[in-house]
């Protein structure tokens, strides 16, 4: 794998701040900017000695199917709440998996037997090939005595398909410390072919030792979790914490995910290498280089997606047959640095230089290039910022957030412009972030009413963040007021369901009324539908 130039400046980081204070900032992070990633070739096997309790504790996932193969994940962790989860610091585990056409396991259809390495948090990461397209499979592990829950997978569609009809799910924003994943409980229950999540997995604050908002009383946190994630330990057992939630594991073992970060993973609101503090770059790429590491072991992610250090190869396609192109964009890692220092700012010269850039020059190629070829009758973007223009006041001029597409008016407009010079007539953006339900048309002009509709957004509301939230905000009627392609907006938590088939797109808001105490049930807030052709939101 090719060094990246952001290699050269972490080294030269550890050069200026001299080794003690080097590890002492940044720990364990420090270390793995240097590696190559790789396991030693003379690991140990520990598998006979090593398992003396349940290493299944994180439950399992699938993701990124295609027509052909799926991503089988788990992670070995006994004792998930501390450092190293209860095994060695170094070596690995055997591990077997197999994939089959039922749930009992009597009609296997491919097994195999993988390494477990401490190198990697022994983590496991199966690109299961050979499968049939657009079908339903099941999963299991086992290490030593020891077997895991099963979980249910399906295969893309194969290319060129003609496909009667997919289901999705639309999920983002879990802050553990604000209520229970109640939300991912019902997605578990939906009837759907692959989930959307699109960013902030975990959040990077202090857990305390009642789990926050959750308070609990029947157990008590460690308080290695009491303490905001810098270093790769630290991003690792936060991801233990979250992935030990039983309504989370569930939705993982229901369906395979499509995966993308936005802040949170790492650090609220960073930008490219700038985080929110007025960290050196050099230094807060460190940090960077750990957040990235532990994502990656924490996601079914393929190996193309390994990262090197501080860079990792997030955005990446996916067709689902004839109907439909995913583009799942990554609009952190390469951005420009918020203008006006970030928040509600009014826009100016700063915000709206066209040079400034959202997902930078490589990855807008590619994203143009593939609406170029695209034959798909559908093109979603699952993303992770609200693309569409959103004022917060009735005024000619409002202040607009510099975090979102609007703080980067220019690089919406190349997107939009590349919507239309590539003829495409179906275009959809699924959103996360901002912690409410919105519906929106995506104009061509967005102060003018009578502006052509290029599209539609889906901005899907927390699992917890914000804690439980209101059906109508204190701000619910100047936003729709000031902003006219506004449809829908909802400040409860929950997530979305996305239909697609040849005729239209439909979005089913499901909200629940309660995370801060478990079992609350869930409704739908709202449904909306755009016709394939003729974009543009009805309530339905």
């Amino acid at each position: 794998m090719a060094h990246h130039p952001h290699q050269q400046a972490i080294r030269a980081a550890a050069a200026r701040l001299g080794r003690r204070r080097f590890l002492t900032v940044t720990g364990a992070a420090a270390a793995i900017a240097f590696t190559t990633n790789l396991p030693s070739a003379q690991a140990t096997d520990r598998t006979p000695h090593s398992l003396t309790e349940d290493p299944f504790t994180l439950g399992v996932a699938s993701g990124d199917p295609l027509p052909d193969s799926v991503v089988l994940w788990t992670r070995l962790a006994p004792r998930p709440y501390e450092p190293g989860s209860g095994l060695p610091d170094e070596g690995f585990v055997r591990v077997d998996w197999e994939i089959a056409h039922d749930d009992r396991f009597r009609r296997v259809v491919r097994r195999g037997t993988t390494g477990a390495f401490a190198e990697f948090n022994y983590a496991v990461h199966i690109d299961a090939r050979g499968l049939d397209a657009d079908r339903v499979y099941w999963y299991r592990f086992r290490a030593g005595h020891f077997t895991s829950p099963a979980g249910r997978t399906r295969t893309a569609p194969a290319t060129g398909a003609h496909v009667r009809e997919g289901r999705f799910g639309l999920v983002s924003c879990q802050s553990y410390q604000d209520g229970y994943f109640t939300a991912f409980g019902h997605l578990a229950d939906e009837d759907l072919d692959a989930v959307f999540h699109v960013g902030d997995y975990q959040y990077e604050y202090a857990v305390n030792a009642v789990g926050g908002a959750r308070n609990y009383t029947d157990r008590t946190l460690p308080a290695v979790f009491n303490t905001e994630t810098v270093t790769l330990d630290q991003y690792r057992l936060r991801y233990a914490l979250y992935k030990s939630d039983e309504d989370l594991q569930a939705a993982h073992a229901a369906f395979p995910w499509y995966v993308t970060w936005d802040d949170h993973e790492t650090e609220n609101n960073y930008a490219g290498d700038t985080d929110e503090n007025g960290t050196p770059p050099e230094e807060f790429l460190i940090r960077r280089a750990a957040a990235y590491r532990a994502y990656w072991e924490n996601m079914p992610l393929r190996m193309p997606q390994r990262p090197d250090g501080p860079d990792m190869r997030l955005y990446r396609r996916f067709h689902y047959g004839r109907l439909a192109q995913f583009d799942i964009l990554d609009t952190r890692q390469y951005r420009s640095n918020q203008a006006y220092g970030d928040g509600w700012q009014y826009p100016g010269p700063e915000s709206e230089d066209p040079s400034r850039t959202l997902t930078g020059a490589a990855q807008e190629r590619w994203l143009l290039d593939g609406f170029r070829r695209s034959r798909a009758t559908w093109n979603v973007l699952p993303q992770q910022v609200t693309f569409s223009q959103r004022k917060n006041t009735t005024a000619a001029t409002s202040k607009l957030s510099m975090d979102s597409w609007d703080g980067y008016p220019a690089s919406r407009e190349r997107i939009l412009a590349g919507v239309e010079a590539a003829g495409i007539e179906n275009f959809v953006v699924l959103t996360g972030d901002v912690h409410v339900h919105y519906a929106f048309d995506i104009k061509k002009d967005f102060n003018d009413t009578a502006s052509r509709t290029l599209g539609v957004e889906f901005v899907g509301t927390s699992i917890t963040s914000g804690k439980d939230g209101a059906d109508k905000p204190a701000n619910w009627a100047t936003y729709m007021a000031a902003n006219p392609h506004m449809k829908f907006y909802n400040g409860r938590r929950g997530y979305v369901t996305v239909t697609l088939d040849g005729e239209a797109v439909r979005a089913d808001y499901k909200t629940v009324p309660a995370v801060t105490t478990p079992g609350a049930p869930v409704t739908t807030a709202a449904s909306f539908v755009s016709e394939a052709g003729n974009p543009g939101l009805q309530e339905v």
